[in-house]
């Protein structure tokens, strides 16, 4: 085991005030967006239009969450370290990302995955169903 003043312990509380931070981010984005959506609504702006900002923003959580995801990843190599199963140099996040780095469809392909995971997937598909209801019934 580490301590917190030793690099490996430094880098984790690191990695997992930040991994922390990204959740607090994701549910605001999620609040802003059901706001954000019923004002468009208030202002009659038509519901396949503020679907279609709806769907934006559910991407936009996508790539914001890969960012954490990331994060993630890097947490359990470093606990992985910590733990002693396996050898390695703390404070290699982006190095490490950047040796596994995929192309474009790579990166599109990660995106699309971390906005399908269901606690991202779940307000949006409730708010698209809502405007495809209300838009059907205008």
């Amino acid at each position: 085991m580490t301590d917190a003043n030793e690099p490996l312990g430094q880098e984790w509380i690191t990695l997992q005030n930040n991994h922390e931070h990204y959740e607090r981010g994701a549910l605001a984005l999620k609040g802003v967006t059901v706001v954000f959506a019923f004002a468009l609504l208030a202002v009659n702006l038509p519901a396949l239009i503020v679907a279609l900002v709806v769907a934006a923003m559910w991407l936009q959580e996508g790539i914001y969450r890969t960012s954490q995801s990331r994060l993630g990843q890097r947490l359990m190599v470093v606990e992985a370290l910590i733990r002693g199963r396996e050898s390695g140099v703390p404070f290699q996040l982006h190095t490490q990302w950047q040796a596994a780095r995929p192309g474009a469809g790579g990166l599109l392909r990660e995106y699309g995955r971390n906005a399908l995971r269901p606690t991202v997937a779940y307000p949006y598909v409730v708010m698209l169903l809502g405007l495809l209801v209300l838009y059907l019934v205008r």
